[in-house]
C-alpha cells in the first residue's frame, strides 16, 4: 500500500463516517417523532449527542494519545457502529435508553473524528501532499457529503424507515473501521517516543498552547461566531424569513442550497488557486463576507433572486475558512501537542452550534425577525473585523511554533 492510497483510504473512512452521521441525524429525531410524537423530546435527544460530542472532543485527546491515535479511530468507530444498532431497537427499551446511548455516541463519535483529523498530517506528509491542498479538498468533499447525506437520509428513511436508516450509519462505521485497520498502516502521530504525561498535565499543555497562540485562538473565536450564527439562521432566521416573504417551504431549500452551492464553487476555487494567496488576509475576507451580507440581506429584501445571490456569495466566502484553520491547525503546533489542541479547537468551533438555536429564537422572540438579523450582523461583522484589521497590518512572515513546555514566548 503507497503512501498515497493509505491517504485515501484515511480521508475516504472519515468522510463515509460523516455521511452516516448525518444520516442518523436525520433518522434518530424522525425515529423519536414515530415513536414519541413529541418535538420536545426530539430536541433532548440532539442535545444528548451535542454536548458529550462537545466534550469529548476537548477532553479525550490525551487518552487517545497514550492508546494510539490509530487504534483510538478503530476502537471508537467499533464502539460507535454497536451502540447504533442499539439504538436502532429503542423502540423497544425506551426513551431513557435512547439518550443514554445517544450520548455515549456522541462521545466516541468526538474522540474518534478528532484522532482522524490528526492522523491527516502524517498521512499527507508521507504521501507528499501539500497540507492546504489536503484540507481545500476534504472541505469540499465533506460539503458534499453533507448535501448527499440530506438527500441519501431521506430516501432512507421513506422507502426503509428510520430504524433502517440508523442500521445504515451502524455499517458506515464498521466499514470505517475495517478501512483504517487494513489500508492504514504508517500513519502515527502524538508524542511517540516520549515520556507518557498524567492527564491533566497533558490537557493543560494543550489549553496552555491554544491560550499564547492568539493567531488560532482568533481563528477559533471567530469560527465558533460564524457556526453560531449559521445555526441561529438554518434553525430560525430563514425558515422565519420564508415563512413571513415567501410562505412556501420549497423557498427554504432554495436559500440553503445557494450557501451550499457558492460553498462548493468556493471550495473548487480555492483548491486550485489558494496557495498563491495571502492566508491571513484570505481568511479574514471569507470570514466577513460569509457572515453578515447573508443576514442583512434578509433584513433588508424581500427578493427572492436578491436573497439568493447574496447567499450564493457568502458561500463562496465560507469556503476558504475552514481549510485555512485546517492548515493552521496541522503546521504551528508541534507534534505532541497536535491531537490536544486540534480537539480542544474543535470544541472551541463548534461551541457556537448548540447556543445559535437558542439565541436566534430569544433574538426573535425579544426583537422581531429584522432587529434580530441586523444585530446578528452587526455582532458577527464586529468579530470578523478583528482578523481583517490585524491581517492589513504589514506582517512578517511566521515561523512555525515552538512547544510551549519550553516556556518560550509564542509569537502572535
Amino acid at each position: 500500500m503507497t503512501p498515497r492510497r493509505e491517504l485515501i483510504a484515511l480521508v475516504g473512512a472519515d468522510l463515509l463516517s460523516n455521511l452516516g452521521s448525518r444520516i442518523s441525524i436525520l433518522a434518530i429525531p424522525w425515529l423519536v417523532l414515530e415513536t414519541t410524537g413529541s418535538p420536545a423530546k426530539m430536541g433532548v435527544v440532539a442535545a444528548a449527542e451535542t454536548l458529550p460530542y462537545l466534550l469529548s472532543s476537548a477532553l479525550g485527546p490525551p487518552l487517545a494519545d497514550r492508546i494510539g491515535l490509530r487504534r483510538t479511530s478503530i476502537l471508537a468507530d467499533l464502539g460507535s457502529a454497536g451502540l447504533m444498532v442499539a439504538v436502532a431497537l429503542t423502540p423497544w427499551l425506551g426513551f431513557g435508553a435512547l439518550v443514554a446511548l445517544v450520548a455515549l455516541v456522541g462521545t466516541l463519535r468526538g474522540v474518534g473524528d478528532r484522532v482522524k483529523h490528526v492522523m491527516f498530517r502524517p498521512a499527507a506528509q508521507a504521501a507528499g501532499v501539500r497540507l492546504i491542498r489536503l484540507t481545500s479538498v476534504y472541505d469540499g468533499m465533506s460539503r458534499l457529503t453533507t448535501l448527499l447525506a440530506a438527500s441519501i437520509g431521506g430516501l432512507l428513511i421513506w422507502w426503509l424507515g428510520a430504524t433502517s436508516a440508523i442500521l445504515v450509519d451502524a455499517s458506515t462505521f464498521a466499514v470505517c473501521a475495517l478501512l483504517i485497520s487494513t489500508l492504514v498502516r504508517r500513519t502515527t502521530g502524538g508524542a511517540a517516543g516520549s515520556r507518557p504525561e498524567s492527564y491533566l498535565r497533558a490537557l493543560a499543555g494543550g489549553l496552555r498552547y491554544l491560550g499564547q497562540d492568539r493567531t488560532v485562538l482568533t481563528m477559533l473565536l471567530v469560527i465558533s461566531a460564524l457556526n453560531m450564527v449559521v445555526n441561529a439562521s438554518i434553525a430560525v432566521y430563514i425558515p422565519l424569513w420564508v415563512n413571513d416573504v415567501l410562505g412556501n417551504p420549497a423557498g427554504l431549500g432554495l436559500v440553503l442550497g445557494a450557501f451550499a452551492a457558492g460553498a462548493l464553487l468556493g471550495n473548487l476555487l480555492f483548491t486550485t488557486f489558494g496557495s498563491r494567496l495571502r492566508r491571513d488576509l484570505t481568511f479574514a475576507i471569507g470570514a466577513a463576507v460569509s457572515g453578515p451580507p447573508r443576514l442583512l440581506v434578509l433584513a433588508l429584501s424581500d427578493d427572492l433572486t436578491v436573497v439568493f445571490a447574496v447567499t450564493f456569495v457568502s458561500g463562496v466566502g465560507i469556503a476558504v475558512v475552514n481549510p485555512l484553520l485546517g492548515v493552521a491547525l496541522y503546521e504551528r503546533p508541534p507534534a505532541d501537542l497536535q491531537s490536544r489542541v486540534i480537539g480542544l479547537a474543535g470544541a472551541l468551533a463548534f461551541a457556537g452550534l448548540p447556543l445559535g438555536a437558542l439565541l436566534g429564537g430569544w433574538s426573535v422572540t425579544t426583537l422581531g425577525l429584522e432587529p434580530a438579523l441586523v444585530t446578528a450582523a452587526v455582532f458577527v461583522l464586529a468579530v470578523t473585523a478583528v482578523p481583517l484589521a490585524a491581517a492589513l497590518r504589514p506582517m512578517p512572515k511566521q515561523a512555525p511554533l515552538v512547544d510551549v513546555s519550553d516556556r518560550e514566548r509564542v509569537p502572535s
